[in-house]
């Protein structure tokens, strides 16, 4: 006989009523377990986050005249960090990090990518760190996967995902598992009856739907946390459990950063969720936090110029965020290329200086011992490595 199972009538019934690709809920996790006592944690910022606003170069005069009607610097709020560089208000929380030596940045960083200024196609080759081959192999899987390959005693650490497919970053021939917080089904009282009277007939789903509606507004947790950043918490928090026993791998995407219009908002929104973010990460790990190092990476930068939108549109270099006990924070790390005439990437994108994957690998290389060499050939295939950022304390 059939059934339908309740809680699988949950997970398709939010899928409906949302995309998946949106909902920053259906936000999956991949962990892998690894030996010693090092932490790796990768965020993805879905939508190319404006480094330029997160970490304002606010000591380059160009700035303030490519961008006027967003705010830049001291004097509208920002947090300076060094002289050069401001920390966004929204980041306040974290100023605490930096001066404590556990934030940094880089600035002026991309991916291989260049010109199409794809979300997808960005996002892909971020995850698959395989330089600009387009369309992805998807034989070669994601760089952690590779990384684990590289790694004989790795095993799978896991929980479960609901709803949404494996992040790319993990996916491979090593083994993984996947989590993600579960969905719940929150109707309005007009969509609660529309749903009845659709399934009036048909006492299979209308039996299931009236249970899926009751065990969400009594049980669902994540129905009950408070605030905008509450998914943001839930991801990091489930992340410092597992990396508290045996995972020492995470990986989870923040989305929502595609700020083409009235960034301010949108930016602000996501700055606030990757703030909770590491600062659950901090709370939940304890003592480890001194040993873990977080990275968060976005697809590709955003243009120098504001648009006529109060936004910015797809751009080129962007800035990586690093975090944790084990990072030598305080500083920002890189070469600053500059925002004027002739300095930037097709006359208006901040110019990359430094592939990001650099940074990805050189803290494989001092987090978990994996050869130069083997980081430039078989973790990101065709890498120039180039120096030690000495990004790790």
């Amino acid at each position: 006989m059939l059934t339908l199972d309740r809680r699988l009538f949950l997970k398709g019934a939010a899928l409906i009523g949302c995309s998946a690709a949106a909902h920053p809920l259906m936000s999956s996790m991949t962990f892998a377990a690894l030996p010693g006592e090092n932490r790796l944690v990768v965020i993805i910022l879905r939508g190319a986050m404006d480094g330029l606003d997160a970490i304002q170069p606010y000591g380059d005069p160009m700035l303030r005249k490519l961008r006027r009607s967003l705010s830049v610097g001291p004097e509208n709020g920002a947090l300076d960090l060094d002289g050069f560089y401001a920390l966004h208000p929204r980041l306040e929380p974290l100023l605490p990090l930096w001066q404590k030596g556990e934030l940094a940045c880089a600035h002026a960083v991309s991916t291989p990518y260049r010109d199409k200024r794809s979300h997808f196609d960005g996002q892909d080759l971020l995850e698959a760190g395989t330089g600009n081959d387009l369309p992805v192999d998807r034989r070669v899987g994601g760089w952690l996967n590779r990384l684990l390959q590289a790694m004989p005693d790795a095993t799978a650490e896991t929980a479960y995902s609901v709803g949404v497919e494996q992040m790319k970053i993990l996916t491979g021939k090593a083994a993984h598992l996947s989590w993600a917080p579960r969905a719940w089904l929150k109707l309005s009282p007009q969509a609660q009856m529309l749903l009845e009277h659709v399934y009036h007939d048909d006492p299979l789903f209308r039996d299931a739907a009236q249970d899926a509606t009751q065990i969400s507004a009594e049980t669902s947790d994540l129905g009950k946390m408070p605030g905008p950043t509450a998914d943001a918490q839930a991801l990091a928090a489930f992340a410092a459990s597992r990396l508290n026993a045996a995972s020492r791998i995470a990986a989870f995407s923040l989305a929502g950063w595609d700020s083409h219009a009235n960034q301010a908002a949108v930016l602000g929104r996501g700055l606030d969720r990757l703030a909770a973010a590491i600062l659950k990460l901090r709370e939940g790990l304890g003592p480890n936090w001194d040993r873990t190092t977080v990275l968060a990476m976005t697809e590709f930068g955003r243009t120098v110029r504001e648009n006529g939108s109060g936004g910015t549109d797809h751009g080129t270099g962007g800035a990586l965020l690093m975090a944790g006990g084990a990072i030598r924070g305080g500083r920002a790390f890189g070469d600053w290329p500059g925002l004027g005439e002739g300095q930037l990437y097709a006359g208006r994108d901040l110019m990359p200086t430094r592939d990001i994957r650099a940074y990805a690998a050189w803290a494989m290389h001092g987090l978990f011992g994996i050869a130069r060499d083997r980081l430039e050939r078989e973790i990101f295939p065709g890498l120039d490595l180039g120096g030690d950022p000495r990004m790790l304390a």
